[in-house]
């Protein structure tokens, strides 16, 4: 039996252009802001729980009751299995990017591979971080796409969620790559650059799942869920726990959460 959704209202592409640029703006604004002066981490700790907290509650008071109000449980399992399972390889991918610079990094000489890609007197690009990174913020923009294709209120929320998220990120990257020796203006260039991959993202989400209906939007839908669900508990809150824990910090997720639950009721 066909399962039949309404069409969710989708926004023009000037609308989604502006809220897709927004979350990339901001994180070559967090860059430039951590090469001028860079937040200690209980500041970085603190934006983490943040994100995470608003990011649950996106998925908590717009996407979840979407989903359940549908009643498809097989498209559900597809859909949320295949998310989790997409997380998990990228994460895996990822890892392994990373940890082939390792061996390169020991007496902060660059590995072979990396010095053949220096710029004359600067410090050799770090690929694996890079990569990683850039995958990382493809997925956000597909998945800014998929909260389009469930509507205009919920892609405008999770635009502003992942705009706190790609705030930490942008700060994160900048740190890093100051710490390898790179000048500031080329930390900022670079995260610039790893910044379009939202907007490919968005663009490709928002193209294909353009006029989604049926068991295909379910599908998709939760496959968003489970990916988002990632993001929260196996990115955002094990990179925010890497600082002590205070009631503060912990604070900032549920102020997050609570702002967020209150902005999708009244909006």
């Amino acid at each position: 039996m066909l399962l039949i959704i309404p069409t969710a209202v989708t926004p023009p592409w000037s609308t989604m252009l502006g809220f897709s640029l927004l979350p990339a703006v901001v994180m070559i604004a967090g860059a430039a802001l951590a090469v001028w002066r860079a937040p200690g981490p209980k500041l970085r700790s603190a934006i983490l729980h943040f994100a995470a907290g608003v990011i649950f509650s996106v998925v908590a008071v717009e996407l979840l009751p979407d989903i359940v109000q549908h009643h498809a449980p097989y498209e559900v399992a597809l859909g949320f299995g295949l998310g989790v399972a997409t997380m998990l390889g990228l994460r895996y991918f990822t890892q392994r990017l990373e940890k082939k610079e390792e061996p390169g990094d020991a007496g902060n000489e660059p590995a072979a591979g990396a010095r053949a890609t220096a710029l004359p007197g600067a410090a050799s690009l770090p690929w694996g971080l890079l990569v990683a990174i850039g995958i990382d913020i493809l997925i956000d923009g597909l998945l800014l796409g998929i909260g389009f294709a469930a509507g205009a209120k919920e892609g405008t929320l999770l635009a502003i969620a992942l705009t706190i998220e790609l705030l930490s990120l942008g700060l994160a990257t900048a740190i890093e790559l100051r710490q390898d020796g790179h000048g500031k203006g080329r930390a900022v260039a670079i995260v610039a650059g790893t910044s379009l991959m939202l907007l490919v993202g968005a663009g490709i989400g928002t193209t294909v799942l353009r006029g989604a209906t049926g068991n295909m939007l379910e599908i998709v839908l939760s496959f968003g869920l489970a990916a988002l669900l990632f993001l929260v508990t196996e990115e955002l809150l094990t990179e925010a726990h890497e600082e002590t824990e205070t009631p503060l910090l912990t604070l900032a997720f549920f102020v997050g959460f609570l702002l967020f639950l209150i902005l999708g009721m009244v909006a």
